[in-house]
């Protein structure tokens, strides 16, 4: 008698700017459990990492971003008013560099990204063609990352129209879909007083503080007795996360996944790429009381005796 044939296993990894170091947690936590995914892909951040993932190099991605402090996050900041804040190049120069850039077709894992053609607002999946240039238009977020030219289409993040990728990992032929939301627990937190300084993207350096401070002089005259307005930086990410949630509620009460994995981060901030460690952390807390509902599937692989 044959053994039961195993299902189809996919992950969709979410969008979520710096919060997105968690998915490094949540797949090595998923492979200590016994549950190895046939196919990923992501959003955003989540295309990065589900990147590195596919083409083998998760293990030389976790010590990149586990080395990463705010020095180097101010780094790859190319200022660049033309269609973003960031224009992104010397973020993804570093990343051909030290990573092979292999067409997606080669992985050695299915892969695809999600990105949004400004053009036509429509979706558009990347499933061919250079993996570093799929997710440098998946990772595109207005007004912070300039957007890119591909195949006649201007391409922004794709978490303006599937934050979290389920439908695309059902398109790639998932059976059983692990999503990764990191989102759940976000709303407001841009706009609130931090009780963790440290967290705060203007703890990003000089350069943070000169962007906002240039930016603050188009603006009116303020009165100094009214409560100091966010930044540009805040209310840009709070926008984008508002509108992220919303989207990810409707499009996964419409197409749920089986199981949501939700790390925990509204205590990071949008641009805290060098708290890698507390991310990867949560990941592996938030997989760990996932493990229930996960174990329920049956998708584990039998252990080696």
């Amino acid at each position: 008698m044959s053994a039961a044939r195993r299902p189809r296993v996919g992950l969709a990894l979410g969008s979520g700017t710096a919060r997105g170091w968690a998915h490094v947690g949540v797949i090595q936590a998923l492979e200590a459990a016994g549950i190895r995914p046939d196919l990923v892909c992501g959003t955003s951040v989540g295309a990065l990492v589900g990147a590195a993932y596919a083409a083998g190099e998760l293990a030389r991605f976790e010590q990149w971003v586990l080395g990463m402090g705010i020095r180097d996050v101010v780094a790859f900041m190319d200022l660049g008013l033309g269609g973003g804040v960031l224009k992104g190049e010397r973020l993804m120069e570093y990343f051909r560099r030290n990573f092979v850039d292999r067409p997606i077709e080669d992985l050695a894992m299915p892969f695809g990204a999600v990105a949004t053609a400004l053009n036509t607002g429509a979706e558009i999946w990347l499933r061919t063609g250079s993996t570093v240039e799929a997710v440098r238009a998946s990772i595109a977020l207005p007004a912070l990352f300039a957007p890119v030219q591909r195949d006649g289409l201007l391409l922004a993040d794709g978490g303006l129209v599937n934050p979290v990728p389920v439908s695309l990992a059902r398109a790639m032929g998932a059976e059983i879909l692990i999503a990764v939301d990191l989102s759940s627990d976000i709303l407001g937190r841009h706009l609130r007083e931090d009780p963790q300084p440290e967290a705060s993207a203007s703890q990003v350096g000089e350069w943070m503080r000169k962007l906002q401070d240039n930016l603050g002089a188009l603006m009116p005259a303020r009165d100094p007795d009214e409560p100091k307005p966010p930044s540009m930086l805040d209310v840009v990410a709070s926008s984008v996360n508002i509108m992220q949630v919303r989207i990810s509620r409707s499009r996964m009460a419409g197409d749920p996944p089986d199981v949501i994995v939700a790390p925990r981060l509204a205590h990071l901030g949008l641009l805290d790429f060098h708290r890698a460690r507390e991310a990867i952390e949560e990941g592996r807390r938030a997989v760990e009381a996932s493990l229930p509902s996960l174990r329920a599937l049956g998708i584990q692989a039998p252990r080696a005796w």
